[in-house]
């Protein structure tokens, strides 16, 4: 296992406390970017789905929190949204509150705590200092992301089975998603960098 760059971060604060604090405070702010970037959705016309950056924070936050806090950053959105607070993506077709976790995007939605907890164990092994296994640690954490999904859409939601789910929750995003994949992955290696010239 190696540290990860919240941990590098961290271990410089001067009591335990105060290390307890700024982990606390760094899965909080992971939180409030992912209902941030859930903020940023496009309606498509052709799927209930819309388009959103949540992923990418999923993933660069798991990244820098790791495999546990990451998951816990997540969990920490979904029970804000259960609330009903407005964390997720405003919408005029899917409903608010707990009952967005029952409707199609729920899968996704659900999926996110494991993401960040495989994109995060990923980094815990060293994935995110260099910019070619961080892509594949985010790829991970994303191929979880569609499989939750897509398994929801082709077996909760829709009675047209699994050609139907990949038409409405895959086929639309996945060009897109790994262009923000390639770019988001800059991210871990980069601030590893300026980590270490500091």
């Amino acid at each position: 296992m190696q540290p990860t760059l919240l941990s590098t971060m961290t271990v410089r604060a001067p009591s335990p406390g105060l290390q307890t604090a700024e982990r606390i405070g760094a899965v909080v702010f992971v939180t409030i970017l992912t209902a941030v970037a859930a903020q940023v959705s496009v309606p498509l016309p052709f799927t209930p789905v819309p388009f959103t950056f949540q992923p990418m924070v999923v993933l660069v936050g798991a990244a820098a929190l790791g495999a546990r806090l990451g998951a816990a950053s997540q969990l920490l959105y979904l029970a804000l949204g259960i609330a009903g607070l407005p964390v997720f993506a405003t919408s005029p077709v899917l409903a608010p509150g707990a009952a967005r976790l029952l409707g199609p995007t729920g899968g996704y939605l659900m999926s996110y705590p494991f993401a960040a907890f495989v994109a995060g164990t990923l980094a815990e092994r060293g994935f995110d200092r260099r910019y070619l296994t961080a892509v594949v640690a985010m790829a991970c954490g994303l191929a979880v992301i569609f499989a939750g999904g897509i398994f929801w859409l082709a077996a909760f939601v829709q009675a047209r089975g699994l050609g139907a789910a990949l038409t409405e929750g895959f086929y639309p995003f996945i060009a897109a998603d790994f262009v923000k994949l390639l770019l988001a992955a800059a991210v871990m290696p980069s601030l590893w960098w300026l980590a270490r010239t500091r």
